[in-house]
């Protein structure tokens, strides 16, 4: 039976159209038509997440973590994707991990791979696109993302550097810059890191694990690099913060805090309970933590603007151990194991501080901020054991900040609204089941992840990946200060009963890739998302409307 839908009247009133796109008219701007699709047939295994092109052999590169290897996807007819090979890195690293993502330039694919100890250093693995293994070159801990330079002379991987479950090995976090100007037999690696922040990292730089210096606590995250090929800016997931790096010198020359959304505004309300058998998208007393995953950059009249997808993450480390063990070591014995750091919570959870919250009576309710996750580790000023503030995960939005690192956009409640308007009897649900409406509002909402910038007919658009909701939401972000919402897709099908066993289309979108006419295998502007959890990658035909 479908949980039941109560909509408020503006919601009600404006659900005119029957299709996935929110207007019944085609929208302005682009808009995605589904051409092609592949699926492994691996259902919430990581079969599908980061995605990679090469023009010269119409291939898409794809991360299959089920397999530990890079799928390579002929797509020379987009509408019918082949697989016709693989990379299995654990022929030329008998002791990898898995692999994180892939990036290629000019024939040349880099791969990020992990050590099987995940504390321990990894790799970025060459190989030609025809799957040759070429080299491997060391990296840091948890290389999490990889990307060239425009140029193609530099690579950079993001190392993660998370620590064990236990937390008894925390690596620091770094950027490995890796140059390719004599040529990937002969290249170098450099690494840019944290420990000149040891002392103290900038304000407003979350720093929050247990015992953990700024260089551990730091977990680079994803990459966008300047046209020029001199600068790189990594997200700070956990931290809410971007490092500015320069790449020649593989320096860190900035941490940039990102700030608080501040929720009471008008234009900026979110859901914020699971438990109230409805949408309701309002104003609270919350301020966002913007925590992006995604980025992207790209030049607007000359200027280079970076767009961050704000998913917010949450820090939670369980292990196996019995409870004398567990406790001797200072850590918490829960029912799913031994306890070493969690920095969620839930609003009804905690104190609120009378002051500052003086009706925290209703707001402590389940169908108002009681279900709010938060985070544990903010929101104290004062030090007295009550909450002054409520920091939630992520800010469901995507921002656009200037190179560095102020805002000069971001899209507000529009995700929420927008999704919502689109199939308001599977709002907020999550990826990996249906009938589960409303099921994420209490966490990070629609959970914007991913996000890349292409250019049609003069117009900048960004495609923005919604990991729970699925589907895709674009922006014309032309003029970064004239932002405006495009159109959503989500090629989902939620009447089907069980996901885990029947197709029921795209599920939890993770990396995507634009293909621009030029380097199309059949002229016209591709879009390629990789989707974790439907195990399938899938090819969009961008129409210009």
């Amino acid at each position: 039976m479908s949980k039941r839908v109560l909509l408020s009247a503006a919601v009600s009133a404006a659900v005119t159209a029957a299709s996935w796109n929110v207007s019944a008219e085609q929208p302005k701007g682009v808009s995605l038509e589904k051409i092609g699709r592949f699926e492994t047939g691996a259902f919430g295994e990581s079969a599908a997440e980061i995605v990679a092109y090469d023009a010269l052999s119409s291939s898409v590169f794809v991360i299959n973590s089920n397999d530990k290897t890079v799928d390579i996807l002929d797509i020379s007819n987009p509408t019918t994707p082949v697989l016709s090979g693989s990379i299995d890195v654990s022929v030329a690293i008998p002791d990898s991990g898995g692999v994180n993502s892939v990036a290629v330039h000019e024939g040349l694919v880099a791969v990020a791979v992990e050590n099987d100890d995940k504390q321990a250093n990894g790799w970025v693995a060459f190989y030609s696109t025809g799957g040759s293994f070429l080299k491997r070159v060391n990296a840091g801990a948890l290389p999490d993302a990889v990307t060239f330079t425009h140029n193609g002379q530099y690579v950079l991987a993001a190392n993660e550097g998370e620590p064990s479950d236990d937390y008894s090995d925390d690596p620091e976090g770094s950027v490995t810059v890796i140059d390719l100007r004599q040529g990937v037999m002969h290249a170098t690696a450099a690494t840019a890191g944290f420990s000149a922040y040891n002392g103290g990292a900038p304000a407003g730089v979350r720093i929050s694990g247990p015992g953990a210096s700024v260089a551990q606590d730091l977990e680079p995250e994803f990459i966008a690099t300047s046209l020029d090929s001199k600068t790189a800016w990594v997200t700070l997931q956990e931290n809410n913060a971007l490092a500015i790096i320069d790449i020649t010198s593989a320096t860190v020359t900035d941490l940039v805090a990102l700030g608080s959304k501040d929720h009471a505004l008008a234009g900026n309300g979110l859901d914020a309970s699971d438990r109230d058998a409805s949408i309701k998208i309002q104003t609270w007393p919350v301020l966002g933590t913007y925590m992006p995953d995604g980025i992207a950059a790209y030049q607007s009249n000359g200027e280079t603007f970076l767009i961050t997808a704000n998913e917010g993450d949450a820090r939670e480390y369980i292990y196996a151990a019995d409870e004398a063990t567990c406790l001797a070591t200072g850590h918490v014995f829960g029912e799913d194991g031994c306890i070493s750091h969690i920095d969620e919570t839930r609003v009804r959870s905690v104190t609120l501080d009378p002051v500052a919250f003086p009706n925290f009576a209703s707001l402590r309710a389940q169908s108002n901020l009681g279900r709010l996750k938060m985070l544990s580790t903010e929101g104290d000023i004062d030090n007295d054991g009550d909450y002054d503030e409520i920091h939630a995960f992520g800010a469901r939005s995507i921002s656009i900040w200037d190179t560095a690192g102020m805002q000069v956009y971001d899209s507000g409640d529009t995700i929420e609204q927008q999704t919502a308007l689109a199939d308001p009897a599977n709002f907020n649900s999550t990826n990996d089941e249906n009938d589960s409406f409303d099921d994420r509002s209490d966490d990070k909402g629609p959970e914007p992840e991913g996000v890349v910038v292409g250019k049609v007919r003069g117009r900048h658009y960004a495609f923005v990946g919604l990991e729970r909701v699925g589907g895709v939401m674009i922006f014309d972000v032309t003029d970064p200060l004239k932002t405006s919402y495009v159109s959503y897709v989500n090629n989902r099908d939620f009447s089907v009963e069980d996901v885990a066993n029947e197709d029921a289309g795209d599920l939890g979108p993770e990396g995507l890739l634009f293909i621009k006419p030029g380097d199309s295998p059949n002229g016209e502007p591709l879009l390629v998302v990789g989707n974790e959890v439907s195990g399938s990658t899938t090819i969009y035909r961008v129409i210009n409307n």
